[in-house]
């Protein structure tokens, strides 16, 4: 088994920002169990097992908005409002100069997901996207690593074998991952098995040399409640745990991605069977949303299912905006979806215990109590929100709020309970 190597002075850092011993860090590096990526003038990023849980957003152009300052735009807004990574998916423009133009302003860690643009230069040098080939697939790879990413989502596990499974319980939603849904028609229609999945070893040689880590792509997640758990998304789940054993023989770093759309009372099950199915290494969730029926809201649908996600052992969180399902998201959208997502990973971390987490909350309601509203606004997960809403209804008497005035319970007398007998 190759080892997987971490610079030192970057697992120390990490473990310094995680409060974690470093030794054990390593080890949980070395297990598999934790993934480690940044470093190289990127702000250093570990998910997994004893982390704080991560927030990933993603951004990039479409065929309709090809425009890549819409994207930095984005990037910023991301950034700024707490998020720990960035994917860049997109699929319109110069796709190279946008991801290097991200890569170049981009602080945290970096994904992509590279199957897009080998399926859309397919199209504009050969005419149809079906046309692609398994070298040109490996050399978008190639090109990706090169510019300095931090990882990449490949979607190795949508085998034929995979996708045979569908038939053995049809599908509402049908295969909704965009790279899943290619691929699965590019093995339709040129008979062939994923190169992603014939060609794994190539791959990872790729990813090694460049220490580029793997994200295994959910090819086939539920789109739907009513698909969630079903024959195809565990036999791709299947795959997928040895695809990790492979890549940790072979020293690349890999985590799993997961679902999708889950039921609240199925989440919890599902986290157990996915890191017992993929030998726990990270496991990183889209949502997952809990209802279909809330376009325009599925930022809450999304952090609802987050939260109780990530509360059960997931360790990154993909986040959903109020756009998911309708269109592009603007950069209002990017700031909803990433504070509705922290707001699930810090309610996730308390029931984790992740060290830290409890003791923020218990300095907040200290200060309520004191009607400290410079150390709540300090606390916050979102401080601008707080002071921009306090100028917004103004009082006359500052230490109130506009809500209870004089009715304020904390001005009322405090009661504790050590007074209960007086």
């Amino acid at each position: 088994m190759m080892a997987i190597e971490v610079d030192v002075a970057l697992l120390e850092q990490i473990a310094e920002d995680e409060s974690v011993d470093a030794r054990v860090l390593a080890e949980r590096v070395e297990a598999g169990t934790v993934v480690v990526m940044g470093g190289r003038g990127v702000r250093p990023l570990a998910i997994g097992e004893g982390l704080r849980t991560r927030i990933n957003a993603n951004i990039g152009t479409s065929p309709d908005y090809p425009d890549a300052d819409r994207e930095l735009a984005k990037l910023h807004a991301a950034v700024a409002a707490g998020a720990d990574a960035v994917m860049d998916l997109s699929t319109g423009g110069d796709i190279d100069e946008v991801r290097r133009a991200v890569r170049a302003e981009c602080p945290v860690a970096l994904g992509t997901v590279p199957v897009y643009q080998a399926f859309a230069e397919a199209e504009d040098n050969r005419g149809e996207m079906m046309r692609m080939t398994g070298d040109d697939m490996l050399e978008v790879i190639e090109r990706h690593c090169a510019d300095n990413i931090d990882f990449v989502t490949l979607h190795c596990g949508v085998t034929r074998a995979t996708i045979a499974s569908l038939a053995t319980q049809p599908r509402i939603g049908g295969i909704v991952s965009r790279g899943g849904s290619l691929l699965a028609r590019w093995m339709r229609e040129n008979d062939a098995e994923n190169p992603l999945y014939e060609r794994y070893e190539d791959l990872l040689d790729i990813l090694r040399r460049y220490d580029v880590a793997i994200s295994l792509g959910d090819g086939l997640r539920p789109g739907a409640l009513a698909d969630a758990n079903d024959a195809g998304q565990v036999a791709e789940t299947l795959v997928l745990g040895d695809l990790v054993l492979r890549a940790r023989e072979a020293g690349v770093q890999a985590f799993v991605e997961g679902p999708g759309h889950v039921p609240m009372d199925q989440i919890e099950a599902a986290v157990v069977l996915q890191k017992r199915l993929c030998h726990d290494a990270p496991f990183y969730v889209l949502g997952p949303l809990v209802t279909d029926v809330a376009p325009g809201y599925d930022h809450i649908t999304g952090a609802i299912g987050g939260a109780i996600c990530a509360a059960a052992g997931a360790d990154f969180l993909c986040y959903v905006t109020p756009a998911e399902h309708l269109g592009l998201p603007e950069v209002e959208d990017v700031i909803e979806g990433v504070m509705a997502s922290r707001v699930a990973a810090h309610a996730a971390d308390i029931v984790k215990k992740v060290p830290g987490a409890r003791e923020w909350d218990e300095r907040m309601s200290r200060a309520r109590q004191e009607l400290d509203w410079t150390a709540m606004e300090r606390l916050a997960l979102d401080p601008g929100r707080v002071r921009l809403t306090r100028a917004d209804r103004p009082t006359a008497d500052e230490t109130a709020c506009s809500m209870c005035g004089k009715f304020c319970s904390v001005r009322a007398g405090q009661f504790t309970g050590e007074d209960a007998g007086a």
